[in-house]
């Protein structure tokens, strides 16, 4: 189950304003809050009492809370691998490693009594796994990746898949980051840039973002880097179906009701024998042996990348089936085009696996 989380930075902010964004984010189910000790240079004791009360309202309101670490903010609270009792007062669920204690010290990390998970930084190749054989315990273990404010330093796509990918091959949960649109949104630094953890993702529409990290299949969670993120943002991340790959789908305005029926009353799934030149649903012909699909024209000798098709009339024995064209083919009439992917949201097509669910965005 992917759980949505939010970010704030209290040193930046005020009480009320930050109390007035965890209740509006738990209105549309948020669940997770991110914050950060790194740029965090206070008395220890003044640091405990601010964050205890942000947490405490954060908990009240059923927030996990993580908060970013690393050697130098265990100094400063006077908190060693053994001894979490600062973290403890702060009341945080977990404590994210933007550092390391060297393998002994990680490893007893883990083995804390306070209850409190240990999160690895995502973003790095660790040896997980050989911690976990030493001694350390994998039930209080899980990764996220890191946010980054400054343009063009986000992760590749490449990369963060391969490291997604092994950290979930090895049972850890994941997270990763998307970023707020809105202007004047910070984070614990002043860039302001945003704080995607793909670089790809920085200037994508937040809904996008979210429906580019689920379509991996390799994040469990996703949390917004930067705040504050609007209203308009929050609501639109929770009705995303995180689920299944969707697309947004431009539609063609000669688009029938039974056309309209096949990309939206049916749960879609790319068939097991995959093409090169297309997707295929094949569920939806199963109700149109006997309902008739004119053939339309679509003004076109040859179909595109991202042109979504139902097969008519002319193919009786497929009639209703929806198609997604992945490389130009011609048009050889017996598919009605419905509409298209948009250009930016075409990458999305290249997740959709032999026999994984997909759906298209009402």
């Amino acid at each position: 189950m992917h759980r949505l989380g939010i970010s704030l930075y209290p040193e930046h902010s005020n009480p009320q304003d930050d109390f007035a964004y965890m209740e509006l984010a738990e209105r549309y189910g948020f669940s997770r809050i991110f914050t950060c000790l790194l740029s965090v240079q206070k008395d220890p004791q003044e640091v405990i009492k601010e964050f205890s009360g942000f947490i405490r309202h954060a908990h009240d309101l059923g927030f996990e809370v993580a908060v970013d670490t690393n050697e130098q903010v265990f100094d400063r609270l006077g908190a060693t691998p053994g001894n979490l009792d600062p973290f403890k007062k702060l009341g945080v669920d977990i404590i994210r490693l933007d550092g390391h204690f060297g393998d002994t010290g990680d490893i007893l990390l883990t083995r804390n009594r306070s209850g409190i998970k240990v999160e690895f930084n995502g973003s790095c190749n660790l040896p997980l796994s050989l911690l976990v054989q030493r001694g350390a315990d994998s039930r209080n273990m899980i990764t996220c990746a890191n946010f980054y404010p400054e343009p063009f330093t986000g992760m590749s796509e490449k990369r963060f898949v391969e490291l997604s990918a092994s950290y979930k091959a090895q049972g850890f949960q994941t997270a990763a980051f998307v970023s707020s649109q809105q202007s004047n949104t910070f984070g614990p630094w002043q860039v302001f840039a945003g704080l995607p953890t793909c670089e790809d993702d920085r200037h994508r529409a937040i809904d996008l973002q979210l429906r580019h990290l689920i379509a991996t299949d390799l994040v469990d969670d996703i949390l917004i880097g930067n705040a504050f993120a609007s209203e308009e943002e929050l609501a639109t991340l929770a009705a995303v179906d995180t689920t299944r790959t969707t697309l947004r789908i431009e539609l063609d305005p000669g688009a029938t009701a039974e056309e309209r029926e096949v990309l939206w009353g049916y749960d879609h799934t790319e068939r097991s024998d995959s093409s090169d030149y297309l997707l295929r649903s094949s569920l939806p012909r199963l109700n149109f042996r006997d309902r008739p699909v004119p053939a339309r024209d679509a003004k076109t000798e040859v179909f595109h990348r991202g042109d979504v098709l139902v097969v008519n009339d002319s193919l009786a024995h497929y009639r209703g089936e929806l198609h997604i064209a992945l490389r130009d083919m011609p048009n050889d009439g017996t598919r009605n085009r419905v509409g298209r992917i948009p250009s930016e949201e075409l990458f999305l097509l290249d997740y959709i696996k032999s026999e994984y669910p997909f759906g298209f965005v009402r």
